[in-house]
């Protein structure tokens, strides 16, 4: 039997390619899953992730005197799927116009669903927990740069350190931007103060 190709993938090959990622966190293993899916398994599998987070915020959002059902549903609904297409986005092009990079947008944003929706599953879970809430978050984000980082190197081909380190911070910073100052006050415009 043939490796699976991007049409073949299917959600229980991206659980194993998490967890393979997961357990052995390197440029190697990031290549070795990089082009058995793209981008429409990419944002399937991110949407997933979304939908499992929209669904527990919602489930706890009356707990929280400062939240709302629906705001909580739909903000993590849109904002998920969004964040990531913009982020693996500025990888991409940031990747390849500053720094020469080789890779292409498919395998940038199938490699970063690997690790993104498992540890973003991970962050909700555990963030639901007041006590663990914040050091949840700050581990969750740890984590999610030494694993962007790693898949900054295989899926755009750049192994220079400094190079990847730059790609990945300002991918975040602009992706930052983009969506706290524009999208997010867009979007969630109709749920605010209800």
């Amino acid at each position: 039997m043939s490796a699976p190709t991007r049409i073949q993938a299917t959600f229980a090959d991206m659980f194993a390619q998490s967890a393979a990622v997961l357990a052995r966190p390197s440029p190697t293993t990031f290549e070795h899953f990089e082009r058995r899916g793209g981008v429409r398994q990419a944002f399937l599998y991110v949407g997933l992730a979304a939908l499992a987070s929209a669904m527990i915020a919602a489930l706890f959002a009356p707990f929280h005197g400062d939240v709302t059902v629906p705001g909580q549903f739909f903000s993590r609904l849109l904002l998920i799927p969004l964040q990531f297409g913009i982020f693996t986005g500025a990888v991409y092009l940031l990747g390849r116009r500053l720094f020469g990079g080789t890779g292409r947008y498919e395998e940038v944003a199938y490699t970063f669903s690997l690790f993104y929706v498992p540890l973003s599953l991970l962050g909700t879970l555990l963030g639901i927990i007041p006590i663990l809430g914040w050091l949840v978050s700050l581990l969750v984000t740890l984590a999610l740069v030494v694993f962007g980082y790693l898949a900054v190197q295989s899926s755009m081909n750049l192994r220079d350190p400094v190079q990847a380190g730059a790609t990945l911070l300002l991918s975040a910073l602009l992706n930052g931007l983009l969506v706290s100052l524009l999208l997010a006050p867009l979007l969630l415009a109709p749920f605010v103060g209800r």
